[in-house]
């Protein structure tokens, strides 16, 4: 009962900060009507994509990979390596909060939301490319988080990283325009985060091209072997507990 209590609640302040993100939107545009082009629905779609994206992170991602680094410091990392599976997924599945997928269906409502606000029904491709974007946006998510996992079979202590990244992921849930010059190249190729929300909005309205989509999934593909070479890498220099 109490383990249903605290589900409810954790799912109910979720919702809450959920609608509480779109306040800033609601402001800002409440004093223009577009932001460089992207009206109130199309940004309206980003912050959808962001929502489901944050869902995946809290409730999937960051709970199994900060395990990691709590098993590492505890030496009991040892005890998982030597199960008979890939490490990497062992580390990956470790542990998930299931309440989060409040999130997820969350996020999943804003898309309705705003492709009603376009009167848009996407196309099946728009739909198919649009998720496979969403796809690729979780294997870099994960990717970089895998990274961010590895330094700490090194240095141990992580926190600072994790909480880093954890903010500037809150950047993802503006629409492309906003980020101009150094932010916007390093937002798209360096930290991909309007690859990660804004592609997926534009291709679900049939407003990317084709060339846009093929290059960010192949990114995304580039992650994921950077992300499993730099695992395999720290593992063979990764001392153990027991020495």
């Amino acid at each position: 009962m109490q383990y249903r209590l605290d589900f409810v609640l954790d799912a109910l302040m979720t919702l809450f900060w959920t609608a509480s993100s779109l306040v800033p939107l609601v402001v800002l545009f409440h004093q223009r009507s577009d932001i460089g082009g992207w009206s109130w629905p199309q940004a309206l779609l980003v912050v959808g994509f962001f929502t489901v994206l944050r869902g995946v992170i809290e409730g999937a991602i960051q709970p199994a990979l900060q395990n990691v680094v709590e098993l590492v410091r505890k030496g009991m990392l040892d005890f998982l390596l030597l199960k008979p599976a890939d490490s990497q997924f062992l580390v990956s599945t470790s542990r998930f909060e299931i309440w989060r997928g409040v999130d997820v269906l969350a996020g999943a409502l804003i898309l309705v939301w705003a492709l009603v606000e376009l009167e848009h029904v996407p196309t099946p491709l728009q739909a198919l490319s649009s998720l496979a974007l969403l796809c690729g946006a979780v294997v870099i998510l994960y990717s970089i988080w895998i990274a961010v996992v590895a330094l700490a079979l090194r240095v141990v202590k992580v926190d600072n990283l994790t909480y880093f990244f954890s903010s500037v992921f809150e950047a993802a849930r503006w629409p492309a325009p906003v980020y101009r010059g150094a932010l916007n190249f390093v937002f798209t190729f360096v930290i991909p985060l309007i690859v990660m929300t804004s592609y997926p909005a534009l291709a679900i309205v049939g407003e990317l091209e084709g060339r846009a989509i093929f290059f960010s999934l192949a990114g995304a593909l580039v992650f994921a072997l950077a992300a499993r070479l730099v695992w395999l890498r720290a593992l063979r220099s990764y001392t153990s507990a027991g020495g």
